[in-house]
């Protein structure tokens, strides 16, 4: 990707940006999250994680049509399941290159959807990505950054991964994304070298692809952070700096 000249500089500053006012757990969410079923290791990573407060900001709903893109180990998905109830759905996504380098991604999916009648797994290459249906809300959770990895896709990819959200959402339908803020990489390299990227970056994309910018929070900042760690570093693991950002289907 060519470097884009000044995201150093407005990173931060759309970081600084005013926080929001606290949002509103609907019932609906907060009965997901202290659903009995979810995993003793899941719950206790919501004091970090903060999902009540993140997955409001995109009103998420029952009977909502869901996709949660690059699902990880299910943590969102089990979340999202139990929101949307028995007359919503959740397509849970795993790219075929993740499972190809780590086969325990497999396993992650199928142990994250068991027991859920209204979640199906999905599992096809990033830039072939589609749902069976349109979606209300599509969610990312310290993900986008890997669209930047070597995957063959060229200098757009990213771009074009996103348009193929953008176009699986219904009009008016929410895309909601949090990832690892980096800071002073006017050649973005950190997506491969830190997994991270600069949020001024990741917007700018994400709105080339046909979103518009909702709102944003600091619900998971950590000005603690020094921006210059790999994010599975020891040190820095489950306490970076992270943005979150609301974007629509117009």
């Amino acid at each position: 990707m060519k470097p884009l000249a000044g995201f150093a500089l407005t990173a931060l500053a759309l970081l600084a940006a005013a926080p929001l006012a606290a949002q509103t757990v609907s019932p609906a969410l907060k009965a997901a999250l202290a659903d009995p079923g979810r995993p003793a290791k899941d719950s206790a990573r919501d004091a970090v994680r903060h999902p009540g407060e993140m997955l409001a900001l995109a009103n998420i709903k029952p009977g909502d049509k869901v996709g949660d893109f690059m699902m990880g180990a299910g943590y969102w998905t089990r979340i999202l399941a139990k929101t949307v109830g028995d007359k919503g759905h959740v397509y849970a996504y795993q790219a075929a290159e993740f499972i190809g380098y780590r086969p325990a991604y497999a396993d992650e999916q199928k142990a994250a959807v068991t027991g859920y009648t209204n979640v199906t797994p999905l599992a096809m290459k990033l830039g072939e990505v589609a749902f069976p249906e349109k979606l209300d809300a599509i969610v990312t959770v310290q993900n986008f950054h890997d669209l930047y990895l070597p995957f063959g896709g060229g200098p757009d990819f990213a771009v074009v991964v996103t348009k193929r959200l953008y176009d699986a959402l219904k009009p008016g339908g929410i895309f909601l994304v949090a990832d690892h803020v980096a800071v002073n990489d006017p050649d973005n390299k950190a997506p491969a070298t830190l997994h991270r990227i600069e949020p001024a970056k990741a917007r700018a994309e994400i709105e080339k692809a046909g979103f518009v910018f909702v709102t944003q929070s600091d619900i998971i900042r950590d000005k603690a952070d020094p921006h210059t760690a790999n994010v599975f570093s020891p040190a820095i693991q489950g306490k970076t700096d992270q943005f979150v950002m609301v974007f629509r289907k117009p």
